[in-house]
């Protein structure tokens, strides 16, 4: 009897919006660790953001609040009124409970600070891939 093998869930799409190529690095080095998401791209302005999400259609947009071009919440409010509605991760160096307030009434999933949040992004994607389950 032949038997083959189960398929598994396909990769979580991501795209790394922030200004700062260190940030972006540092994003792609942990996200390349874990299992299951692939980088489908990275933007550092509005702009590059809005055309990047229309192009590759990521699952989820790890985005930053303060960008050229405008702000993360301009982008935010976009793709929530747009066809494909990836998870919105916002990261950023300006957790405020206003800014909070504003990404979550404008549609963020998940808001994180920069500098104490970092840690829990392999956590939400582990979350993410036992949804796709």
């Amino acid at each position: 009897m032949t038997t083959f093998p189960l398929s598994s869930p396909p990769n979580i799409k991501v795209l790394v919006v922030d200004d700062s190529l260190i940030v972006r690095e540092h994003l792609v080095t942990i996200l390349n660790e874990i299992t299951g998401t692939e980088i489908v791209g990275q933007a550092g302005t509005v702009a590059e953001a809005i055309g990047a999400i229309q192009k590759l259609r990521p699952n989820v947009v790890i985005l930053d609040i303060r960008m050229p071009g405008g702000s993360g919440i301009d982008v935010l409010k976009w793709v929530k009124q747009a066809e494909v509605r990836p998870i919105v991760i916002i990261l950023t160096n300006y957790p405020y409970p206003g800014y909070r307030q504003r990404c979550l009434r404008a549609g963020a999933d998940f808001f994180l600070d920069k500098s104490t949040e970092f840690d829990q992004i392999p956590h939400l994607f582990e979350l993410f891939r036992q949804q796709q389950s």
